[in-house]
């Protein structure tokens, strides 16, 4: 499948939803490309996965701004590789670096950079530990097996769509509560 095939079918998908990410974060090992950077020399042409630069170039397209958050502890080989694969413009945020915090630290930088809320934020990784401290900040948060590809934005957009929806219904509920404190009313079923 071709990259404008997939950017047709990515924007296809993205025009389903009605609440969109304001930002869309990205891991890169094992999420953009299948390797490790610490692997690789400077000197090599890397590729993405399959559908990974159809859906970039979608979310681009659509007005979603998009940042990377990666644990790579060779920074400066991930850095090269955006620059020779051309996605270097498309990021509004780039937090490349090393790090025990499963990348808590690299959100709290995105968030002071774009200030953008962790709650319009939708993540992608493939590595659970990261998925379960950024989703505890409140962003949601897609665990990738084999690279982000259209099943995984899908999800992640229907998954966003969902916290979007019940975050919205909590704030009703507590406008509600807050006009009349001493209501005694059933709360509203799910």
């Amino acid at each position: 499948m071709g990259d404008e095939t997939v950017k047709n079918d990515a924007l296809q998908i993205i025009g389903m939803f009605q609440v969109l990410p304001r930002l869309v974060v990205f891991d890169l090992d094992y999420t953009l490309w299948p390797f490790y950077c610490e692997c690789r020399s400077k000197r090599e042409m890397p590729s993405l996965y399959p559908q990974a630069k159809g859906i970039v170039y979608a979310l681009k397209e659509k007005g979603i701004d998009m940042a990377i958050a990666s644990r790579s502890p060779t920074s400066d080989i991930a850095k090269t590789f955006i620059d020779k694969l051309s996605l270097k413009p498309m990021f509004v945020a780039q937090e490349i670096f090393s790090s025990w915090t499963h990348k808590t630290d690299h959100f709290q930088r995105i968030h002071s950079r774009t200030g953008i809320p962790f709650n319009s934020m939708l993540f992608f990784d493939d590595e659970d530990r990261n998925i379960q401290s950024v989703s505890k900040m409140g962003v949601t948060s897609i665990l990738v097996g084999d690279g982000v590809n259209l099943g995984a934005l899908r999800q992640g957009l229907t998954e966003f769509s969902q916290n979007a929806s019940k975050s919205e219904k909590n704030k009703q509920r507590w406008q509600k509560y807050s006009q009349n404190p001493n209501s005694s009313e059933k709360k509203d079923e799910d």
